[in-house]
């Protein structure tokens, strides 16, 4: 049986071997509920803090700035809502990107609803948002800025510093949607100077369903899931200590050697990019320089849905994806693509290849030799379809 590729490390990763080891103890033999005050609790409060701990370094964050979540949803759920909450007593405007995950979109709607104003700036054609643009955006009622670090669809990284500069200037909250970003580039939030960041840990070899929020020190929110009151009363609820454990051991993990671990993945990727593009008709979508190490996002002429190319790809033993896959199923061209200004036609041919350092070049040369023949079938295909109608005099007849 041929081995399959897996190369949509965007929407998912395997679970490293060092994180399910770190894991297995606490299902059985470390059972114990982290808020029990015997031994048992108490193994599992210990190894609560100390992943907290290791997850916080792993970002240059202070122990007590990290707040365990179910995954990036929940975070970003929990940022927007919290902020929007806090201070809608100095103001009701918001202003994100037109590019953002559903995550934040979808709860930006929902606030709107509520009577909150929403600005979404439209970036470039490289899914870039400039300090300037922002500033612009900014009125005496903002109260909060959400950007994200890095876009899932295109891979385009943003200048996350400079907009934060531009939010405190004014003295807004600023939140980053991190997950793409988040073990795959350098994080010091310190530096960066962000209020919150959301992150998930299935998106670097962590498990699935667990994630954390970012909360600076100085930074209030107030409770998100009330009842028994962990994490410091702001998320109740008890802790998922197998995914948990298993998330700091693989952020640990990611973040160690990173620099190597980036050129591996950067070489990679670049040899698929330049390859691919070799392919008449085939374009770059994203930023060709700020891009996250892995992702290489592509549109290509002729191609009338990329379900089809996913679909001769996955026969082909390679798993990649048409972009996000929390909206795999739509048939909607990407709204990130739309908003880099492509049409809804070209955009509807997208195809993302997000790699992880598991990744081989061996891979990556299998992958290019085999995308030639299958865009060209797609296009012969797409050709004979549109020929099979033809119209002769007044009459149209199947042929």
């Amino acid at each position: 049986m041929e081995k399959r590729i897996y190369v949509d490390n965007s929407a998912t990763t395997p679970v490293s071997e060092k994180a399910l080891a770190a894991m297995m103890p606490y299902f059985r033999e470390n059972f114990g509920n982290p808020s029990a005050i015997y031994r048992y609790g108490q193994e599992a409060k210990k190894a609560l803090e100390d992943s907290r701990r290791m997850a916080a370094t792993a970002i240059g964050a202070l122990n007590n700035e990290l707040y365990f979540t179910s995954g990036g949803s929940e975070s970003d759920n929990w940022a927007i809502h919290s902020i929007g909450e806090t201070k809608k007593s100095k103001g009701n405007h918001i202003i994100s990107s037109a590019i953002e995950h559903n995550a934040v979109l979808r709860t930006l709607e929902k606030l709107q609803k509520q009577g909150y104003e929403v600005t979404l700036l439209n970036p470039d054609k490289y899914g870039q948002i400039t300090a300037e643009q922002l500033k612009k955006a900014i009125r005496d009622d903002t109260i909060f800025i959400s950007i994200m670090m890095a876009n899932n669809v295109v891979g385009t990284v943003l200048p996350i510093k400079e907009l934060c500069t531009v939010a405190h200037e004014h003295g807004i909250v600023f939140h980053t949607d991190a997950v793409q970003a988040v073990a795959h580039l350098p994080i010091k939030v310190h530096e960066l100077g962000v209020d919150l960041l959301s992150m998930s840990a299935h998106k670097f070899h962590g498990p699935k369903g667990v994630g954390a929020l970012y909360v600076k020190l100085q930074c209030k929110l107030p409770p998100y899931l009330t009842g028994g009151g962990q994490e410091k009363g702001y998320r109740s609820g008890t802790e998922n200590i197998p995914g948990i454990v298993g998330m700091a051991s693989a952020i640990g993990e990611a973040t160690e050697d990173m620099p190597e671990k980036i050129k591996k993945i950067t070489a990679n990727r670049d040899k698929l990019i330049e390859n691919i593009l070799k392919i008449p008709g085939a374009y770059l979508t994203g930023d060709p320089v700020n891009r996250l190490p892995g992702l290489a996002s592509f549109v290509f002429d002729g191609i009338k849905e990329s379900v089809f190319l996913v679909n001769n790809l996955n026969e082909a033993g390679i798993c990649a994806s048409s972009g996000s896959a929390c909206s795999a199923s739509s048939k909607e061209a990407s709204h990130v693509l739309t908003a880099l200004g492509y049409d809804d036609k070209i955009a509807r041919s997208a195809l993302r290849i997000s790699l992880s350092e598991y990744n081989t070049e061996e891979e990556i040369d299998v992958i290019i030799n085999k995308m030639p023949a299958i865009i060209e079938e797609l296009r012969l295909g797409e050709r004979h379809s549109n020929s099979s109608t033809r119209n002769l005099g007044n009459d149209l007849f199947i042929v």
